[in-house]
């Protein structure tokens, strides 16, 4: 078992080898992105990653605090399913009703990966191989899609 400081560290070590590992990595657009803390110009809409001592996840987080317009977003994601799952070349698991680690309620269109642990170097690999495409390629069709989301702006 790790210190909370231990692991605030191993965690903050992962995330600045992935940032470094990604940064020559030029968008969709051609900019530069942060790959670690995407901004999709959407408020309450994230693209967030994520990795424990037991698995990782990368994630599309719709955090509105207004029920109906979370469920219009999950909606409007739904009109875009079939090119989303083109993009990323693999399906995704959608749930509507989720909810963060504070407890507040979110939708999340969302992949895991099992049995990998941030505080294993030996893992990391496997982690930047999870993240890597599938960030990218979130961000290939954020490209395109999010002119299909600006009525949430």
């Amino acid at each position: 078992m790790y210190s909370r400081e231990e692991a605030k560290r191993i965690r903050e070590s992962f995330w600045t080898s992935f940032g470094q590992y990604m940064t020559p990595i030029a968008g969709a657009d051609g900019l530069k992105v942060n790959w670690i803390n995407y901004k999709t110009g959407i408020k309450h809409l994230y693209f967030r990653m994520d990795a424990d001592n037991k698995k990782a996840h990368i994630a599309i987080e719709m955090a509105h605090p207004d029920a109906g317009i979370r469920a219009l977003l999950f909606e409007q994601f739904r009109q875009y399913q079939a090119v989303l799952e083109a993009e990323l070349g693999e399906e995704w698991i959608w749930d509507e009703h989720s909810f963060d680690d504070y407890g507040k309620e979110t939708a999340r269109i969302f992949m895991e990966l099992p049995k990998v642990s941030v505080f294993q170097q030996e893992d990391w690999p496997a982690l930047i191989s999870f993240f890597k495409p599938r960030i990218i390629a979130l961000d290939s069709f954020w490209s395109d899609a999010q002119y299909g989301f600006e009525l949430f702006k």
